[in-house]
C-alpha cells in the first residue's frame, strides 16, 4: 500500500492572567491594548491523514462530529466552520487552489467555550499543520496573524487577538495590541523560582457551563462604540492591571497578583452584562472562603474556566473543597512551547 506522511500538530491553551478584553477592537485601535497570559499543559490537536480516493473528511473527535465530502464538493454545508475555514484558506493561498484529499482530524483538551482560548488554539494547530504539509516558511507571527484572519475575517467570528498569539508563541507573554492589527509579543524570562511558585499557586476550576463568547464580546464592542464611560473606564483599568501584574510577576509578588486578580474581576464585570453568573459568583466566593487569595474567570466570561491563586501549601485543600462543592477543579502546569508540528509515515487512507 502506498504511503505518505501524516502531519500532526498541537497548540497550547492559555490562562488569561490580566488585560483580557483590551485586545478587542475598537479599544486597542484607539488606546492600545495589553494582556498578560501563560500557556498551560492542555492542547488543541490537529492531524492531516492523506487519502487516495478523492474524499475529504472533517472529524472533531471530542465533539463527536464527522462530515465526508467528495473532493470538489461545496463545503459550506458542514457545521465544522473552523475546519472548513482553515482548509479553504490554506489550499487557496498556499496550494494554488488545488484541493487535497485527506482526513482532517481534531481534538481539544477542554470543553467547547472553556475560556482557555481553545477555538483559536485549534485554528493555530490547523494552520501550522497545513504550513508543514505545504512546506511554507511561516513564522509564529505569520501563523498567529493568519489564524486571526481566518477566524475574524473569513469566518466572521467575534473575538480578540490574544489567543492566536499565545498559542503560536507559547510560554508566559506580555502582548501589546495596536491599530492596523499590529501586535508585539514580549516573552517574559522569569526566574525559575518565580515560575515554580506561580505554577504551584494556581488552581483551575470548570464552572460547569460552557458559553458562547461571541455574544459577550459583541456587547463589549457595542458598549465601547457607544462611548459608555463605565465600559471605557473598566477597559483602562484592565490594561493598567496587565502592566502592574507583569511588574508583580517579575518581583515574585504572587499574593499581590492575587489581589490584582480580584480587582480585575470587578473591572471585567463592568465591561458587559452576563460576564458573571450565579454559579460563577458562588464558586468565586466559595474559593475565597476556602483558601484562595484571588480569582477570576479566564476568557470572555459567562461560564467556562475560572482560576484561583492560593498559597502552595493550601492548593490541595482548595482543590478538594471545590470538588466537594461539585466543581471540576485541578492543578495546572505551564507549557513553555507554542505550536509544534511533526510528521510520521503511515499508510494512505483508501
Amino acid at each position: 500500500m502506498a504511503s505518505l506522511k501524516t502531519t500532526r500538530s498541537r497548540a497550547p491553551l492559555r490562562l488569561g492572567l490580566a488585560g483580557g478584553g483590551t485586545d478587542l477592537s475598537p479599544y486597542c485601535d484607539q488606546f492600545g491594548g495589553a494582556v498578560l497570559n501563560t500557556t498551560i499543559d492542555r492542547y488543541a490537536f490537529a492531524i492531516i491523514v492523506p487519502r487516495d480516493d478523492r474524499k475529504l473528511v472533517f472529524e472533531a473527535h471530542d465533539l463527536g462530529l464527522a462530515h465526508e465530502f467528495d473532493l470538489e464538493e461545496d463545503l459550506s454545508a458542514t457545521p465544522m466552520a473552523l475546519h472548513r475555514g482553515v482548509y479553504e484558506r490554506m489550499v487557496r493561498d498556499y496550494n494554488g487552489g488545488r484541493r487535497v484529499a485527506m482526513n482532517l482530524i481534531t481534538t481539544v483538551d477542554a470543553p467547547l467555550g472553556s475560556g482557555l482560548g481553545s477555538s483559536s488554539a485549534l485554528v493555530v494547530a490547523l494552520v501550522d499543520a497545513f504550513r508543514a504539509l505545504f512546506e511554507q516558511p511561516l513564522g509564529e507571527y505569520d501563523v498567529a496573524h493568519l489564524a486571526f484572519d481566518i477566524e475574524r475575517i473569513d469566518l466572521g467570528l467575534a473575538g480578540g487577538r490574544q489567543d492566536q498569539y499565545a498559542a503560536a508563541f507559547g510560554g508566559v507573554n506580555f502582548i501589546e495590541f495596536f491599530d492596523q492589527e499590529r501586535v508585539i509579543v514580549n516573552p517574559l524570562r522569569l526566574r525559575r523560582s518565580i515560575r515554580n511558585e506561580l505554577e504551584s499557586s494556581l488552581v483551575t476550576c470548570f464552572s460547569g457551563a460552557s458559553r458562547e463568547s461571541a455574544h459577550i464580546i459583541s456587547q463589549q464592542k457595542r458598549e465601547l462604540t457607544s462611548g459608555s464611560p463605565r465600559a471605557l473606564e473598566a477597559m483602562h483599568k484592565l490594561k493598567a492591571d496587565a502592566i502592574e501584574m507583569k511588574r508583580r510577576l517579575f518581583t515574585g509578588d504572587i499574593p499581590g497578583m492575587a489581589q490584582l486578580l480580584n480587582e480585575s474581576w470587578l473591572a471585567k464585570k463592568a465591561t458587559a452584562s452576563g460576564i458573571s453568573t450565579g454559579r460563577i459568583d458562588e464558586l468565586y466566593e466559595f474559593g475565597l472562603a476556602n483558601g484562595a487569595l484571588g480569582g477570576k474567570v479566564s476568557g470572555a466570561g459567562g461560564g467556562g474556566f475560572m482560576f484561583f491563586i492560593t498559597h502552595p501549601e493550601q492548593r490541595y485543600k482548595l482543590i478538594e473543597a471545590l470538588r466537594g462543592a461539585g466543581a471540576i477543579a485541578d492543578a495546572v502546569s505551564f507549557s513553555e512551547v507554542g505550536a509544534e508540528v511533526w510528521q510520521v509515515r503511515e499508510p494512505l487512507i483508501r
